[in-house]
């Protein structure tokens, strides 16, 4: 499965829900679906997006947030997995695409490459009770279904082919990509 396909499946659901992407291949590809304002872009910041993810999931209980992470950034941040457990945030859904790349620094291989880092199990280790993990499109929308549908934490796995987005091109620059974000989270809040 491609994490293309994953992210396509997922595009109709987003609509309403709070989303933070990581760097490159899964931005793009989410980007090349049509930007939304609740999509938030998170660049040059590798590693990260777990935790601004978190920081919005416990700040804003009433909306669903959503995490589009890869296997490198997590690697570089797995304390996220405790903390995510300890505060249990209920709306967080985590969603790794693992395809044993470094793809969007060079194509490196990550740890998960071998087989002997498992994110799921390190997830479920740390105290995460809803993890999942698949290579394959059916059971992956039935988790993302699941996630969105129920209480969480919830950590979605999807074993995906290294292969990137046909371009990386975004004409939507970080600071007016966080300007409408907090504008569209302002607004949903009702503030002013």
């Amino acid at each position: 499965m491609e994490r293309r396909q994953c992210i396509e499946l997922m595009y109709p659901e987003l609509e309403d829900k709070v989303v933070v992407t990581i760097m490159g291949a899964s931005a793009q590809e989410l980007y090349d679906l049509g930007h939304r304002d609740n999509f938030f872009y998170l660049q040059h910041a590798m590693g990260l997006a777990s935790s601004v993810g978190m920081g919005l999931a416990l700040h804003r209980p009433d909306e669903k947030v959503v995490v589009l992470d890869g296997d490198g950034s997590v690697l570089m941040n797995l304390g996220t997995f405790a903390t995510m457990a300890r505060y249990a945030p209920k709306n967080l859904v985590q969603v790794i695409f693992d395809n044993g790349s470094l793809l969007s620094t060079g194509g490196f291989a990550s740890h998960t490459t071998s087989g002997d880092t498992d994110l799921a199990g390190i997830a479920r280790a740390a105290g995460i009770r809803r993890v999942a993990d698949t290579d394959q499109l059916m059971p992956f929308g039935e988790a993302i279904l699941e996630a969105f549908e129920e209480d969480g934490p919830h950590v979605v796995v999807a074993r995906v082919k290294a292969v990137g987005p046909d371009n990386y091109g975004m004409d939507l620059h970080l600071p007016e990509n966080a300007f409408r974000f907090a504008r569209y989270l302002s607004g949903r809040r009702g503030d002013s």
